[in-house]
């Protein structure tokens, strides 16, 4: 697979590399519909996306499985070893989907894992590390509490430097504002270099 962009998020994504090479199930998803044309509700989020499979750049899911899935496979398979994450459910339907059937700890099929941190949500993480005083990546910066609820005054999440899943939804300053701020010689090498800049023009996202 070429070279290709991940933006909003890896079932999206996924559905517009495959819609835009005429799959069925792919366009009818990004049309809110079942493969036999039945209206999904769970899929009604894919219409706004559909402007994406006109996108002049390529878009796909793959680096997930390029730079992380598949090497995890690889070192399990050579140490013998399983993982255990820290995946939560509320993080996307697929892990929620995932945890409702397999729950925390899966040891049927051909891979056992253990994802402990499943049922916990955001805040329940947030308010662990205020109680506890477990350190934690300063990229975070703060834990205060803001209209009843724990956030952080630095990144909310953490990933790859030049992932854009998620940033569609993301309130100013976003991760690339931020990068911008403390590590400039990345932030132009992602908009750069990379050509975020032009993946975010298209999806009206500022940076």
């Amino acid at each position: 697979m070429t070279a290709s962009y991940p933006v909003v998020g890896k079932e999206i994504s996924r559905a517009i590399y495959y819609a835009q090479r005429g799959s069925l199930w792919a366009l009818q998803k990004m049309e809110g519909k079942f493969k036999n044309g039945e209206k999904a509700e769970r899929y009604q989020r894919y219409i706004k996306y559909k402007y994406l499979l006109d996108a002049p750049f390529p878009i796909s899911a793959a680096c997930c499985d390029e730079m992380k899935i598949k090497p995890f496979l690889r070192f399990e398979r050579q140490s013998g070893l399983h993982p255990i994450t820290g995946m939560m459910a509320e993080e996307s339907y697929l892990r929620q989907s995932a945890w409702m059937k397999k729950g925390c700890n899966s040891f049927s099929g051909k891979r056992a894992m253990s994802n402990p941190l499943s049922f916990w949500t955001e805040q329940d993480i947030l308010q662990y590390l205020k109680l506890t005083g477990i350190p934690y990546a300063s990229v975070y910066g703060d834990i205060v509490e803001k209209n009843g609820k724990l956030k952080t005054t630095g990144c909310r999440r953490t990933g790859c430097f030049a992932c854009m899943f998620g940033i569609n939804n993301e309130k100013e300053p976003n991760r690339f504002q931020l990068m911008k701020q403390s590590h400039p010689k990345l932030y132009n090498y992602c908009i750069n270099t990379l050509k975020c800049g032009e993946v975010l023009d298209f999806m009206g996202v500022k940076y």
